[in-house]
Order: structure tokens, then C-alpha cells, then sequence
């Protein structure tokens, strides 16, 4: 049995529930997740808070945690490896993703592996968008996909218009 240790921390799109075993962060909910206890953030969930205050403050543009990843198949591990590596300020499709992680047939597969993403705005799922950069699907609710992409859109132009 793994144990988990549960902090919940404020944020601009509500509070988000995190969740750090032995190894490292383990999950990131929207909310407060029922029935279980919560205590002050230490350790990674300290380190998670902080993190995650810097990524909505505009001042961290990528993520230092050790985390823990102990489901998915293959090819969601794929597909969540490949969005960590989409860069802050950027998309990319489900079908350009689906076809990176090697099945360009499989946008929607793509699609269910990012609703299953463990660590969401962390592993950022919300980078991943539809066709024509249609904005859809997004286990937070869109207007949350939205503030996170405009967020970034609007760091990712501050940064390049002061060097």
C-alpha cells in the first residue's frame, strides 16, 4: 500500500488538491477531494505550493518536482511524456501529439489519455488542443484550459518583448 500525504493550496482556478507519496508529487485534483484528510504542506507539497504560486505569479515557466507516476498504460505515459515536453506558451493538437508518440490515427486516444493525466497544470495537459487550435476537453472545465493558456500566451509575449 502506498501512502499518500494530501495538501490542498489556493490558486487563480480554485483550490487544487495535492497529493505526494515517498517518491514525489502523485496527483494534482481540481478541488477539494472528498474523504481524505488534509494536513499543511510539507516536503514535495510544500515544494508543489511553491512551485505552483511561481507558475500563476508568471515567474516559473517549467516544473522541478520529483514525481511519481504509478499508473498508466504505455501509451498514456507516452502521450504524458510528450506534453511535458511541449514548450510553456505553446500547443499542439491531439492528431500532432498522436502522431509524435508514434499512432497519428489515435487523437482520440490521445484525447483519454490527457483526461486521464494524473498531474494535471504540472504534466500540462491543457497545452494539447483540437483541431485548428479549437479549444476542447479539459478535465478542469474549459474556462480553466483557457486561463492557463492565455496565462502562459501572456508570459511566454512579456518575456519575449523584454529581452
Amino acid at each position: 500500500m502506498v501512502l499518500m500525504r494530501w495538501s490542498v493550496v489556493d490558486s487563480p482556478i480554485g483550490p487544487l488538491s495535492l497529493a505526494a507519496d515517498e517518491v514525489g508529487l502523485c496527483g494534482v485534483r481540481f478541488g477539494a477531494v472528498p474523504d481524505v484528510e488534509f494536513a499543511p504542506p510539507a516536503g514535495v507539497l510544500a515544494a508543489a505550493a511553491e512551485e505552483l504560486a511561481g507558475y500563476f505569479a508568471g515567474t516559473l515557466t517549467g516544473f522541478g518536482l520529483p514525481l511519481s507516476v504509478r499508473r498508466g498504460s504505455e501509451f498514456e505515459r507516452a502521450v504524458w511524456r510528450r506534453m511535458s515536453a511541449i514548450p510553456y506558451g505553446e500547443t499542439e493538437t491531439y492528431g500532432e501529439v498522436a502522431a509524435v508518440v508514434g499512432d497519428p490515427g489515435a487523437a482520440r486516444a490521445v484525447g483519454v489519455a490527457c483526461n486521464r493525466n494524473p498531474l494535471p497544470v504540472v504534466v500540462p495537459c491543457h497545452r494539447v488542443v483540437g483541431a485548428g487550435g479549437k479549444l476542447v476537453g479539459f478535465g478542469g472545465g474549459l474556462p480553466r484550459k483557457r486561463f492557463l493558456l492565455e496565462l502562459e500566451a501572456r508570459v511566454a509575449l512579456e518575456r519575449a518583448w523584454s529581452s
